[in-house]
């Protein structure tokens, strides 16, 4: 009787494992509207950790057939995230390079002092901001920000998480608000020496949990529509908290209008960069920065007190 109880439990453990698998890949390949499978999408790559418990504990009750079930849907998960784990060819170096920073302020609580410092220490060309504030704005022009970036275009909101901003060490021009969205989201023209304008795209399309499905989803189509035009212009630069995950369809339909993610351009996987600050580390990685015929040659995660996501810096060369 006993082993008939046992041979049940690791049955059932090892079917609920196999279950959140299939789970994890069916949002992964769905293209879908609903919030819930939007926030499930998000948290795809843990939902595998209960496909190895289920395996492991298939192998332990020598459920064999389980546990060769559980082994394919973990070869489906594996397979799912390959690319963000396998580096591009780099080509050989000797073209323009742009060091982006990438810092969401948390409607504008991040420390100022801190974004220009890490500024400052990492030599950064351009930043693009989102949740930017007025008092933001003045925080960040007290730490010196202006000195390191003479060239700025800036949409504050007066107390929200709306506004955003560009910082530029470089000229920039044909500056302007892309329509069609919630929060604020900018471009602007690079103006590099010796080469041809880098379009940089400053977004942040709503987050699916505020945001309603549809508004979401549409806002996501409209993304891909504004960087696949903006493409035809030549290099650009795609940074931004992006609300969404390599784990959602959208964002890799962001990917398929031509442009590159740069951790996975490195190898480098996922990047948590959200939530941070609660005591636990983050789980998500919605902070990207993509590019269309750029190289990424080296991309960090840095920490911003005060907001509740993580910055990135990487550094993208154009030849």
């Amino acid at each position: 009787m006993q082993r008939t109880w046992v041979r049940i439990l690791t049955g059932a453990i090892a079917i609920l494992g196999i279950l959140t698998g299939l789970v994890a890949l069916g949002v992964f390949y769905t293209d879908t509207e609903v919030n819930v499978l939007i926030a499930l999408a998000s948290f795809a790559p843990l939902l595998f950790v209960a496909v190895v418990l289920g395996a492991i504990v298939a192998l332990i009750g020598r459920r064999w057939i389980l546990a060769g079930v559980s082994a394919v849907v973990l070869a489906a998960g594996a397979l799912s995230y390959a690319p963000l784990y396998v580096a591009d060819a780099a080509p050989s170096s000797g073209g323009v390079r742009l060091r982006v920073m990438q810092a969401n302020l948390m409607v504008g609580l991040a420390d100022p002092e801190v974004v220009v410092g890490q500024a400052r220490e990492n030599s950064v060309d351009v930043v693009t901001i989102q949740e930017l504030t007025d008092a933001a704005v003045v925080g960040l022009r007290d730490a010196g920000m202006e000195g390191l970036f003479p060239y700025s275009y800036l949409r504050p909101d007066a107390g929200g998480g709306g506004g955003a901003g560009i910082y530029s060490r470089l000229p920039i021009s044909d500056s302007r608000e892309l329509g069609g969205y919630g929060p604020v989201n900018l471009a602007t023209r690079i103006q590099v020496p010796d080469f041809e304008p880098i379009s940089l795209l400053a977004v942040h399309p709503g987050p699916a949990y505020i945001t309603p499905a549809d508004i979401w989803t549409a806002e996501l189509d409209r993304l891909r529509d504004d960087v696949a035009a903006v493409s035809d212009d030549g290099p650009v630069i795609v940074s931004g908290d992006f609300n969404t995950t390599y784990s959602h369809k959208k964002f890799r339909n962001l990917l398929d209008a031509g442009y590159s993610d740069a951790a996975a351009q490195l190898g480098e996987g996922l990047i948590p960069t959200y939530p941070t600050g609660k005591g636990t580390p983050a789980v998500v990685g919605i902070d990207h920065i993509l590019t269309n015929s750029g190289h990424a040659r080296s991309l960090e995660r840095i920490d911003l007190p005060g907001s509740d996501h993580h910055g990135l810096i990487g550094e993208i060369e154009f030849s």
